[in-house]
This record gives C-alpha cells, sequence and structure tokens, in this order.
C-alpha cells in the first residue's frame, strides 16, 4: 500500500537486528529507502523481546512498505490504529522503534539533528543520574565518592537486604563513565522471598544513615510498587526530612488514586510513570499535579513522538521530565532521550546506564557522558549507528523464559509486583 499523505522518501524495507552486548535483550528497528538513507529506532522490550520481533516481522513491515517516510504523524497513527485493539506494551514497543527510526531518518535527510527540527536545544547538556547499589548505607556511599570525582551528584540508591529478595542485588562492572551495576540479576530463577516490613525498617534506615554521611548529594530511591499503597503514603512521609530529588513508583499503576494521598500529607516529590502504556493514563496525573516529575519508557508508550507531546503537555502544569533509562533501552533510546532533553524547558533530570566498551563498539555515536552530564550533540537525526556485524557479535543470551521476570514471591508463598 502507498500512503497517500506525502511523496517524500518511500519505504523499502524494514529490518530487526537482536543483540544483547551488555547482556541485555536489545531490540533495534532500521528503515531502509529508496534515498539510500536508512533510520534506526529502539524497540527493546527486554521481558519479552521475541513477541516484539514477531510483530515487527509479521505486522509492520508488510504494513510500511512503501509508505512516505517523511509522514511520520500519520504513520504513527495508522499503526497505532491497525490492530483495533491499542496500547498493548508489545504493539507500543515495536510501533516506538519504527517511530523513532523515522525522526532518525528525517534528520539524516535534512543534515540536521532531530531537536533542529522542533524549535532548536534550549541546553547543553542534560542533569543526569546513575544507580548505586549495596548491601548498606557504608558500601554505597564508598561507591557514591568514586562516582563523585567523575563529575555525578545524583544517585538512585538501593540497598541488599540479607536474604531477602531486593533492587539492591547484583554485580558491578567498570566502564570509561563510571561503575555501573549489571541488571539482569532479576532474570535468576531462584529469587529470594519479599518482606514488606522489613524493607520498610531497613531501608530507611539505610536512607538516614546514607543522607548523615552526605548532606549534599541528589538521592533518589525506587519502591518499584513493592508495598502497600497506605504503606507507601507513610513511606514518603517518613522520608520527608531526607530532602530527597524523588521517590520514584511508590504505588502501582492500579493505585494511582493514592499519589493523591502523598500530595495531602508530605512534600516528598514523586516520579512515577515507567508502568503505564497509553499515552492518555498520564492524563490525571498530568492535570491533578500528582507527581514532580513524568516518568516515561520511551519504547512502552511509543516512542518519540508521543513523549515529545507528553513533555509539552506537563510543561503546561509544572511537571519536570525525568525519563525512564535503564540498561532496558538500547543506546538509539537514550539517544531519544538526549534529544527531548535538549527541546523540553520543563526538562528535570536524566536516568542513565553506564554502557560497557562493548556496547560502543555495537553503538559508535552513542551519547556521551562527561562529568556527570549528558552532552547534547549536533550529529543528524538521533546521531547513534549501529555497527551489525559487531551487533551480530552478542546474540541474546540463552534464559529459561527468554528474558521475562521470574516470579517473586511472599514469605506465604503469594506472587508480589515486580
Amino acid at each position: 500500500m502507498v500512503n497517500p499523505i506525502g511523496g517524500g522518501m518511500q519505504i523499502t524495507d524494514l529490518k530487526i537486528i537482536c543483540t544483547a552486548p551488555d547482556g541485555i535483550r536489545l531490540t533495534i528497528v532500521k528503515l531502509e529507502t529508496d534515498s539510500g538513507l536508512n533510520g534506526i529506532g529502539c524497540a527493546t522490550f527486554t521481558q519479552f523481546p521475541l513477541t516484539v520481533v514477531s510483530a515487527l516481522k509479521n505486522y509492520f513491515k508488510p504494513f510500511l512498505i512503501g509508505r512516505d517516510a517523511e509522514a511520520i504523524t500519520d504513520a504513527w497513527h495508522a499503526m497505532y490504529l491497525s490492530g483495533y485493539w491499542r496500547n498493548g506494551s508489545v504493539l507500543n514497543n515495536a510501533i516506538a522503534g519504527i517511530d523513532q527510526a523515522l525522526w532518525d531518518l528525517k534528520g539524516k535527510a535534512l543534515g540536521k539533528p532531530v531537536y533542529a527540527l522542533l524549535g532548536g536545544k534550549v541546553r547543553n547538556d542534560l542533569a543526569t543520574y546513575v544507580h548505586v547499589n549495596g548491601a548498606n548505607a557504608s558500601e554505597v556511599h564508598g561507591k557514591i565518592i568514586q562516582l563523585k570525582e567523575l563529575g555525578f551528584d545524583n544517585f538512585r540508591v538501593q540497598f541488599a537486604i540479607p536474604n531477602l529478595a531486593s533492587y539492591g542485588s547484583g554485580l558491578s562492572f567498570q566502564t570509561k563513565a563510571g561503575e555501573q551495576t549489571r541488571q539482569d540479576y532479576r532474570l535468576a530463577l531462584n529469587q529470594a522471598p519479599w518482606n514488606e516490613d522489613l524493607y520498610f525498617e531497613f531501608t530507611l534506615q539505610e536512607l538516614r544513615a546514607l543522607r548523615s554521611l552526605d548532606g549534599e548529594i541528589g538521592i533518589i530511591h525506587d519502591v518499584h510498587e513493592r508495598i502497600a499503597p497506605t504503606r507507601a503514603v507513610a513511606f514518603a512521609k517518613a522520608v520527608e526530612d531526607l530532602g530527597l530529588l524523588f521517590l520514584e513508583d511508590p504505588v502501582a499503576p492500579e493505585h494511582i488514586e493514592y499519589l493523591a494521598d502523598i500530595k495531602a500529607r508530605t512534600t516528598t516529590p514523586i516520579a512515577f510513570g515507567e508502568l503505564l502504556n497509553a499515552p492518555s493514563d498520564y492524563n490525571r496525573l498530568i492535570s491533578e499535579r500528582l507527581i514532580a516529575y513524568l516518568r516515561c519508557h520511551i519504547t512502552q508508550i511509543g516512542g518519540f513522538t508521543p513523549a515529545l507531546k507528553l513533555a509539552s503537555t506537563a510543561e503546561s502544569f509544572g511537571i519536570k521530565t525525568a525519563f525512564h533509562g535503564p540498561g532496558d533501552l538500547s543506546p538509539v533510546g537514550h539517544a531519544a532521550h538526549m534529544h527531548l532533553g535538549a527541546l523540553t524547558p520543563n526538562f528535570g533530570i536524566q536516568e542513565i546506564y553506564l554502557q560497557s566498551e562493548r556496547s560502543d563498539a555495537v553503538f559508535p555515536g552513542s551519547p556521551e557522558i562527561r562529568a556527570g552530564k549528558m552532552q547534547i550533540n549536533d550529529r543528524p537525526g538521533f546521531g547513534v549507528e549501529i555497527d551489525e556485524e559487531a551487533a551480530a557479535q552478542f546474540p541474546y543470551p540463552d534464559h529459561a523464559f527468554n528474558g521475562a521476570w521470574p516470579e517473586i514471591r511472599s514469605n506465604d508463598g503469594s506472587i508480589i509486583k515486580p
């Protein structure tokens, strides 16, 4: 089918590149055109990567061949509505990869960075935060000291509670930008049990100890929706005097009403939204000012196009951005974040993943981190390329569930939220 809108470059092929240079399953879309130019985008849904691959190969590839590569908005809406039922995580991630590839193509065709096509940049670099995990405040602070010497000021801290499932686990590796905690520990088939009471008391204790060790750093903690909503309200109140940069995901998406209780009872800033799929899911969060930081996962909501719209809407309500940027996103996705931050007056802070030299080789042109900040470059498109030969050296690793998270259970055997 030839798109009746526009008459520019036509899409001639859609390639899917699966690679895992850091052991994390990344899915890349490469769109080729009759102009000889190509664009790449991130379609990574690392827990269910093969379902996204199937959607791209069996549905969106035939849907896109022959369409005008310059009609980005038209293509986004066509894909979004093509399944009738919409806002599913699989299709949104697939759409996101194509959407980013189209924006990348547009920039390359015009010889301009994407942000230059949309009003130009409003800053030269982006404030960032990195993950620091450890057994206790002392161990975490030791790692923070090393990262501070490299220019980092803000840290998401998690503590490994003995014999308890937690986000403080995981080995680390050194990168040129600092120490990065590996993110594949969550795939272990034999997960420790979860205990909400122990988490609550232990984490408060260690957060207080960390603040006493350093009164100046920006501290972020991710509850990861693992406690009851009423406990989340109490937790947000208990950390109020610690001056957190923000508390992340204190409740599950099913319980956003409790964010109003948190707002009414405490001044602790809340960041929320990485688990939402539909762009419209953010309407109440923004319009009722239930959050301080808008936290979208760019591939989960359908790509650069909806992310830009959401950031603009949040600006009108005084809400800053803090887009979700773990290793569960390829360097192409991180580059898209760089362009969003360059464009967005209400940019707040950017979560980053310090990638290895293997990822540098697979993704030349990855955003540069210098003195703790993401440097905004002026390369055409999103500025990242992919070396397909290098990518092929790092296939998806073997795993019993192909990347899906094993269940985590409470002491009574019931499954908890991840």
